[in-house]
């Protein structure tokens, strides 16, 4: 594999996906282990809460490889890929290939919201466990006002079957609650290859009302929308923060009942509590490496649960450790792959 046909540059922040003559790497980055930030001072222009304190600079990155048509690449090898870090070449630690077995959590949402269709949530959910590797791990986890463990992490289908079989609820929407449960059951499974897959609208209630309260006075859409920051919120911080650590990906599957040009009527705190909540959404699976999945339709639940399982089974994951003299000031530093 030449260095000029499988490059990609990235930002802890963004990604860009960039097209060679052969192939095109498109890079889904779990920036894990702590180490989105070198360093324990904001840079400028950053709040407090956007800073991860770190003791190690163990950098984890979990990355798709396709060819120009789009085809997933799944036989490379561990010297196929060189990583620089601010244009340092690094030395890569640790490499799983593509069909490493992932612990996942499956996050289902029994909120009030999902009983109309819920026998088609739970059908859909049958067909991703379908669609997982042998010796892929699940763990069942129903959430509404609270999140309930369905199941531990297992290999058996019967077992993550029946826990699907079982989610049932209603009530509010705790989503950041419930990521953060996950999350801690995460932690139990050690170095193994790990990803959360959620279905939600991202309307968390909590979050909802302090958004509401954020942009009570605003007038307009635009100024509604400008009162709230989406990624300012303790709790979504905390969320990110925990996910960095373990190199976890996280799969929004994103309910119609969440866009908000479904709805017949909206004021402008509507509008800004529909945009924050798809922000978060998005910066949740830009950060941690993942992909947001909108639902159009409900009958789209298990093509998209499927999908969302072939995806997994195209990462590697590729890890180093953060060298060179350079000060740790805060500030983000650029990863380029090849």
């Amino acid at each position: 594999m030449s260095s000029a046909s499988r490059v990609a540059n990235i930002t802890f922040r963004s990604f860009v996906a960039s097209l060679s003559r052969l192939i095109r790497l498109c890079l889904w980055v779990a920036l894990a282990t702590s180490a989105i930030v070198l360093g324990s001072q904001p840079g400028a222009g950053q709040s407090p809460d956007d800073v991860v304190r770190i003791d190690t600079s163990q950098v984890q990155l979990n990355i798709g490889v396709a060819d120009k048509q789009g085809k997933p690449i799944t036989d490379l090898q561990r010297n196929n890929f060189t990583v620089f870090e601010d244009g340092v070449r690094q030395n890569v630690m640790s490499f799983e290939s593509s069909t490493t077995p992932f612990s996942l959590a499956l996050l289902l949402d029994t909120s009030g919201s999902t009983l109309s269709f819920r026998q088609n949530l739970q059908l859909a959910a049958f067909r991703f466990i379908d669609a997982l590797a042998p010796e892929d791990r699940v763990a069942v986890i129903g959430f509404n006002e609270r999140a309930e463990l369905l199941t531990k992490f297992t290999a058996d289908r019967k077992q993550i079957a029946w826990a699907i079989d079982r989610a049932e609820g209603r009530g509010g929407t705790e989503l950041y609650a419930a990521l953060d449960y996950a999350l801690k059951q995460l932690a139990g499974e050690g170095k193994r290859r790990k990803a959360i897959i959620v279905l939600t609208d991202g309307l968390d209630t909590s979050m909802r009302n302090l958004d509401r309260a954020a942009s009570a006075k605003a007038s307009t859409d635009e100024e509604a929308v400008a009162a709230i920051k989406p990624e300012a919120n303790r709790s979504f911080s905390a969320v990110l923060d925990a996910a960095d650590r373990q190199g976890v990906t996280i799969y929004p599957l994103a309910l119609p009942s969440g866009d908000l040009k479904r709805l017949p009527i909206v004021s402008p705190q509507i509008t800004a509590i529909y945009t924050a909540a798809r922000a978060r959404l998005d910066a949740l699976a830009r950060r941690t490496g993942g992909q947001v999945s909108d639902i159009r339709q409900l009958q789209d639940l298990a093509k998209t649960y499927a999908a969302v399982a072939a995806d997994l089974r195209t990462l590697y994951t590729v890890s180093y450790q953060s060298s060179g003299a350079r000060e740790r000031d805060g500030r983000w530093r650029a990863i380029r792959i090849e």
